[in-house]
């Protein structure tokens, strides 16, 4: 009988993966049709590498006589560069997109890899600019997003009810921008990456529990970066209403 059920537990793990792997194919299809309609270049781009790449080995592996060896392995390094450059040039669209757009701060940092433990909107305002706050091994980062003249308030008050907690731990703070010190939200993740190391797992653990009862402060940020072409009266009576 438990021999039974092992077979049929086994046979709808293996039908479940299925259907995961066919969904992601169907994602991932999906999301190439979108990007050929707004990049005209993706299709050059990606062939054009496969091209180069299995020339490149073809005319290496002549010079040795081995051309035909070669042959195949540079058309799979051709085909894994085109996926490079299709997830890069998905990556800049949505990014582009999102840039400018309430919520898009959030939004990115919530998509990071690795261990970040991001709180979204610690403090907002009603015309949509806000604080998000993310632990790391670096410390606390606290990131903003709206008009530079009112962030730059919001940012001091935050860094200053954090560092009421946090002791000696490091703060950061990021404002997201395209002007002079600030941070555009492409490079937030990569920006983000590269700060020091300062902090162990469980120091962090312990950062996150600590300031788990600060709370957040403010209006709440839609989710996601806003669509193009909302108003913006009426998120605010929406963001009032709650």
């Amino acid at each position: 009988m438990a021999g039974k059920q092992d077979k049929e537990a086994a046979k709808q793990a293996k039908r479940e993966k299925r259907a995961a792997s066919k969904a992601r194919r169907g994602q991932l299809f999906e999301a190439f049709k979108m990007q050929r309609r707004e990049d005209p270049m993706l299709i050059p781009w990606m062939v054009g590498s496969i091209v180069v790449v299995a020339g490149l080995l073809f005319g290496i592996g002549f010079i040795f006589n081995i051309q035909w060896t070669l042959l195949p392995l540079g058309i799979v390094l051709g085909i894994l560069l085109a996926v490079i450059i299709f997830g890069r040039r998905v990556q800049r669209t949505v990014y582009g997109k999102a840039d400018g757009q309430p919520g898009a701060a959030a939004w990115a940092l919530e998509n990071m890899r690795g261990k970040w433990k991001v709180t979204p909107t610690v403090a907002a305002t009603t015309q949509l600019d806000a604080v998000h706050r993310v632990l790391g091994h670096p410390g606390v980062i606290l990131v903003a997003e709206g008009a530079p003249h009112r962030v730059k308030s919001l940012l001091a008050q935050e860094k200053k009810r954090v560092s009421r907690l946090v002791g000696d731990t490091p703060i950061y703070d990021v404002t997201i921008g395209h002007e002079e010190k600030q941070v555009p939200l492409k490079k937030l993740q990569s920006h983000l990456a590269k700060l020091p190391r300062n902090l162990k797992p469980a120091q962090v653990d312990a950062l996150e529990a600590k300031l788990a009862a600060l709370g957040s402060r403010g209006a709440a940020m839609p989710k996601g970066p806003m669509p193009a072409g909302a108003k913006m009266r009426n998120v605010q009576r929406t963001i009032r209403r709650r």
